[in-house]
């Protein structure tokens, strides 16, 4: 142990609220620090000081709090980025991985998560054998480790297993239309630890969404395979057992009721994840040409936003849509009152300010915006970010 120089004992007791410029706070009354301690006891010096030496007071870093905004880029540019807009305002801080490490992520962005005190950015390159996960600090967005091809092939959601392992789901090399998903896919299974790919849990065609419950991770997929394929995550195994769904699925949320949500076609799932049972089967809205998507989860768990797309053909097949809500123990879908007219790039809901937010995506060659709703779809505001906002981490 180092003997503490004054300055630091008055900055130790400073940390604790004690303090004026010229001293310490004694029953009200400002007294120089250095009589004090001459005073003091000599046990009471030494345990003052211990203490002081084993107190860490850590200091607050530029990303521990806020919104990071996933803009995906343009696939073919290869320009995605990632933007951390503050709550409360209009604030908003653009490329904070360049801005960080200096060099640009190069590829789109299709994933980011947290776990520990590490994030994985999925980065997807438009050019074969690009495709990779960067491991940054969460807290400083500073770069540890970068995992590359052929570990990494398209990834698309990443999730935390403990603060020392994420999976990471990918499509793995892919082919030419028809024949898009010519592989498997795979759950790279990472250890944050040696910042390395230890496993590839091979999976169905076009492995997508993937969320935990319990020990178990539950993966859709867009291959055509039509399951929900369950994994040990003790084990990192793939269970015999799986669910068909009947078709592709990609996002799933959890509700309060701890029960799996997703979409398949044009109806709502929820899912039993214990008895790995379809509980519900609902028709979303009444149309045969929109699509429901980016199922998006309430701060309570108990109302499900999505979007309702469809292409205009009346309009040189523009894409239009709305933003529409229902509630987890709702019977029937309705179509009929939107909460938002909008078409949107992303939904998200921040748990914090109880806010919905949306990313609007005027044109892939463009900057775009996040647009801020009460959760009744009345408009808060909106900031401006960056290329395609398709995704939010609510931090």
């Amino acid at each position: 142990m180092q003997l503490l120089s004054t300055s630091k004992i008055v900055n130790q007791l400073t940390s604790q609220g004690f303090r004026t410029l010229a001293g310490v706070i004694i029953a009200g009354v400002s007294v120089p620090l250095v009589p004090i301690i001459k005073r003091l006891p000599a046990v009471a010096v030494s345990v003052f000081l211990l203490t002081a030496c084993n107190s860490s007071v850590e200091p607050t870093q530029p990303y521990d709090s806020g919104v990071l905004v996933i803009n995906a880029g343009n696939f073919f540019d290869n320009n995605g980025s990632l933007s951390l807009v503050t709550r409360n305002t209009t604030t908003v801080s653009t490329d904070i991985f360049m801005k960080e490490n200096m060099r640009p992520i190069t590829g789109g962005i299709s994933g980011y998560t947290e776990t520990g005190e590490k994030g994985l950015i999925l980065v997807d390159n438009s050019g074969a054998g690009l495709d990779k996960v960067e491991i940054v600090n969460a807290r400083t967005m500073k770069s540890v480790a970068t995992l590359a091809a052929p570990d990494i092939e398209n990834p698309r959601v990443a999730v935390g297993i403990s603060a020392d392992k994420a999976y990471v789901t990918c499509w793995g090399v892919t082919g030419q239309f028809p024949n898009f998903y010519a592989n498997p896919g795979y759950v790279a299974v990472i250890d944050l630890t040696a910042n390395r790919v230890v496993k590839k849990i091979n999976l169905q065609k076009g492995a997508e969404g993937i969320i935990v419950v319990g020990s178990e991770a539950f993966v859709t997929g867009q291959g055509g395979e039509r399951l929900i394929q369950i994994i040990d995550t003790q084990k990192d195994e793939l269970k015999a057992n799986s669910i068909n769904i009947g078709g592709n699925a990609s996002t799933m949320q959890l509700d309060a009721n701890n029960k799996i949500w997703t979409f398949v076609g044009r109806e709502a799932l929820r899912i039993d994840p214990n008895t790995k049972a379809i509980e519900a089967r609902i028709r979303v809205g009444s149309s045969t040409t929109k699509s429901p998507s980016t199922l998006t989860m309430s701060a309570d768990r108990r109302s499900i936003y999505y979007s309702y797309t469809f292409f205009d053909a009346a309009d040189g097949f523009k894409q239009k849509g709305e933003v529409y809500r229902f509630n987890i123990t709702d019977t029937t879908i309705s179509d009929a009152s939107p909460v938002v007219r909008r078409v949107f790039t992303g939904l998200g809901f921040d748990p914090t300010s109880n806010l919905l937010y949306a990313g609007s995506t005027p044109s892939f060659k463009q900057a775009g915006y996040v647009i801020r709703y009460q959760p009744d779809g009345r408009l808060v505001d909106s900031v401006k970010v960056e290329i395609a906002p398709s995704g939010f981490f609510f931090k």
